[in-house]
């Protein structure tokens, strides 16, 4: 079975605006690697629609760093599932995910492959109710931020993880990252 992993980067104070977050080259390379370490990434309607603006062909590349392609082209060629009640289709090497999302996920983590990959914030939230994530990583940030969604807020039990890695990154901030305990 393929884990599901999800990734945030997240200020210290919790705030998940991805306008808050300074961006790197050191930051965007770990970002390729945790691509790597997937066959398909899921998202939410939100997520996916950021990600496709700022990133799928021919999106708006004046401007951006060099550093940045190597995410651009990752993301572009990842297989996407796309969980949403609002949009009827999606393209962009995306499928939407149907029926009843518990399910829906055993279903993809059942097939074979290395692994599936999460971001965002209202899906992996209804995912972690489920108990569905089996590693959470996050990424956090030596700054403060007074707007933005925050990490799990509204989660109605425990989820209890054990570290299994960190790293520190030049700009100061820390990837932690963590498996779910049964």
């Amino acid at each position: 079975m393929r884990p599901l992993r999800y990734s945030i980067n997240v200020t210290l104070n919790g705030c998940c605006d991805h306008r808050a977050i300074p961006a790197d080259e050191e930051l965007h390379r770990h970002a390729v690697e945790n691509l790597g370490q997937a066959d398909a990434l899921l998202f939410g309607r939100v997520t996916y629609q950021m990600m496709e603006a700022a990133f799928r062909p021919p999106a708006q590349t004046v401007g951006r760093p060099d550093w940045m392609e190597a995410f651009a082209r990752s993301i572009n060629a990842a297989k996407k599932y796309v969980v949403s009640s609002s949009l009827d289709r999606v393209d962009w090497n995306a499928q939407l995910v149907e029926g009843d999302l518990e399910k829906a996920v055993q279903h993809l983590k059942q097939e074979p492959g290395k692994g599936l990959l999460i971001g965002g914030v209202k899906l992996p939230l209804a995912l972690a109710e489920l108990g569905s994530i089996d590693e959470y990583e996050f990424v956090v940030h030596p700054r403060l931020a007074g707007h933005g969604p925050t990490l799990f807020a509204g989660l109605s039990k425990y989820v209890d993880l054990r570290l299994v890695s960190r790293l520190e990154l030049s700009s100061g901030a820390v990837a932690m990252r963590y498996q779910a305990r049964s």
